[in-house]
């Protein structure tokens, strides 16, 4: 009997069990990371990776700035390999600078180039990985294991919650490592994590029951902004481009602030706007612009959890529990995978097959 061929619903909905046992096997993919930074005294990481693994990028250098305390940035591997320097000023050693790769697929033709080039220079360099046998593993000097198990579907979904997660993990330990937290704020931060892991299903859940309440809106749009601020600016990311590449419609995404520099000039009511309401600085000043945005559109919609947003709606998605800051992105994007993939399929699209094949971003396997 033939199996049944894989989806991206399928694999979204497996989140929670992927996640369980990502969590429980932690250390085969934590121990290595932080023995390698311990071991080359690590003063700056900089995160590379394209499209999903971009937007896990951008949230992983906010885990090492504000939880460990380093300097982190991340990068577009083409634009930092021709234009950018490492170590410009000469302030650490070169191999005081880790180079992260992350790669589901290990076949990223832009981040192996980075990270080949950084090696050569005397970079340390680190790739997180589910293929142990890709190229990427060729050109770096320490391999982490993705446990986040087979996804044959094109459009990466269950594959970027495994990886935010997994570099959220890398962060903690180091934090406890380098004494900026304690062991109490450690333990407490495990807990947490603990929770969000065991309500996962809900989140699921919830997550597609509030896709069914809106998508007669969404799927007659013109056009979906999705907006995000602080960690969430990368929950932001995600979501855009899973939308763009799935549901297909025209879809743009904007720092919340920088939304209202000229792009307001195109609201209207088919005009659906999705902003995830993050628990960062500019949460009050997100109330203010989303009721200035319900005069020009009603398809206007949170995604934020425990109390941080006023005048819920049916149009919103707030999970009931308080995940702290750095966890709750981990919640923020299942919402849009619903309005990506279940949209794609009422509208007729198959995203097991990749419409564009004239040129690809990944290292092709041989016949």
């Amino acid at each position: 009997m033939r199996s049944e061929q894989p989806t991206v619903l399928g694999y979204m909905k497996s989140q929670p069990e992927v996640l369980d046992r990502t969590y429980r096997n932690k250390e085969i993919f934590v121990k290595p990371f932080v023995d390698y930074c311990q071991e080359k005294d690590i003063k700056k990481i900089i995160f590379f990776g394209s499209g999903t693994s971009y937007n896990v990028s951008n949230i992983a250098a906010y885990y090492f700035k504000h939880m460990v305390g380093i300097d982190a940035e991340a990068h577009y591997p083409t634009v930092y390999r021709y234009y950018e320097e490492a170590n410009r000023n000469q302030y650490v050693r070169n191999e005081q600078i880790l180079c992260v790769g992350i790669s589901q697929s290990g076949t990223s033709i832009s981040t192996v180039n980075m990270l080949e080039k950084a090696r050569s220079e005397g970079f340390s360099t680190l790739a997180i990985t589910s293929n142990l046998e890709s190229e990427l593993t060729k050109h770096v000097d320490v391999v982490c294991e993705l446990l986040v198990g087979p996804e044959l579907t094109p459009p990466e979904t269950k594959g970027y919650t495994t990886s935010l997660m997994s570099v959220y993990l890398w962060a903690l330990e180091l934090s406890r490592v380098r004494g900026t937290y304690s062991e109490e704020e450690y333990q407490k931060a495990c807990k947490d994590l603990e929770k969000l892991i065991s309500d996962f299903d809900e989140v699921v859940k919830q997550s597609e029951a509030w896709y069914d309440r809106v998508r007669p809106t969404i799927l007659n749009s013109d056009r979906i902004y999705v907006l995000g601020y602080g960690i969430d600016y990368g929950s932001m990311l995600e979501g855009w481009l899973k939308i763009s590449e799935m549901l297909r419609y025209p879809t743009v995404g904007y720092e919340l602030e920088e939304f209202m520099h000229g792009a307001t000039t195109t609201l209207k009511g088919n005009v659906t706007i999705i902003i995830i309401g993050s628990e960062e600085r500019e949460l009050e000043r997100m109330h203010v612009i989303r009721k200035a945005f319900q005069k020009y559109t009603e398809r206007v919609h949170v995604i934020s959890c425990g109390d941080f947003v006023r005048d819920v709606t049916e149009k919103d998605i707030v999970f009931k529990e308080h995940y702290n800051k750095y966890i709750a992105p981990l919640a923020y994007t299942v919402p849009m995978q619903f309005v990506a993939a279940k949209g794609a399929k009422e509208i007729g699209i198959d995203t097991n097959i990749w419409p564009f094949t004239e040129v690809s971003g990944h290292l092709q396997e041989e016949e």
